[in-house]
């Protein structure tokens, strides 16, 4: 293992620590963090690929590939689901109750995410994944946020108890992989 691989992982547990700390609404956390390499890291970027060819979205394919040959990957999630009883009306419903009860009605359902989610916690997860990544960049190592690996990650019941995950894989080389790769059309 190179200087620069554990580098990246030791930058990945600084990047769970931002994200631990982050700003929260109302001071509750309900994020959720896990730090993958190796197999389960390798699982991940497989499931991502064979996503791609159950639905055509070619860009799992392509992070999954990026996935697999990261150094490490940051999964940072969310309770979105368990409402903070503000009533505000952000997700969409009139009242946190409704919200919950539309939740429970739509686990059966076969989307990526079980939504609805709590606005708050949503917002609570995009603080978290910022202040990860901005950690990231402080510390020069290449990432990128990726829906596609916390849907995966989710699917294998690699992070649990998460409504939502965004996975954000690291690498350490002369060249960014994950701007760098293209696209079929």
């Amino acid at each position: 293992m190179s200087a620069e691989t554990e580098a990246v992982k030791t930058v990945a547990g600084l990047m769970a620590l931002a994200a631990r700390t982050a700003p929260k609404a109302v001071g509750l956390d309900s994020i959720i963090i896990e730090i993958v390499t190796g197999k389960e890291q390798e699982k991940i970027g497989e499931k991502m690929i064979k996503i791609a060819a159950e639905t055509g979205m070619d860009f799992f394919r392509v992070n999954g590939q990026q996935v697999k040959i990261s150094d490490a990957t940051i999964l940072i999630g969310v309770a979105g689901e368990k409402a903070l009883g503000l009533n505000c009306g952000g997700c969409g419903f009139a009242s946190c109750k409704e919200m919950t009860k539309a939740g429970v009605a739509a686990k059966a359902n076969k989307t990526d995410y079980k939504g609805p989610n709590c606005i708050f916690k949503v917002t609570d997860l995009g603080i978290a994944v910022g202040s990860a990544v901005k950690t990231a960049s402080i510390h020069n190592v290449d990432n990128r946020i990726m829906y596609s690996a916390g849907v995966a990650a989710m699917q294998l019941g690699i992070i649990k108890g998460c409504s939502m995950v965004y996975g954000i894989p690291l690498k350490a080389s002369g060249q960014n992989i994950y701007f760098a790769a293209p696209m079929e059309h």
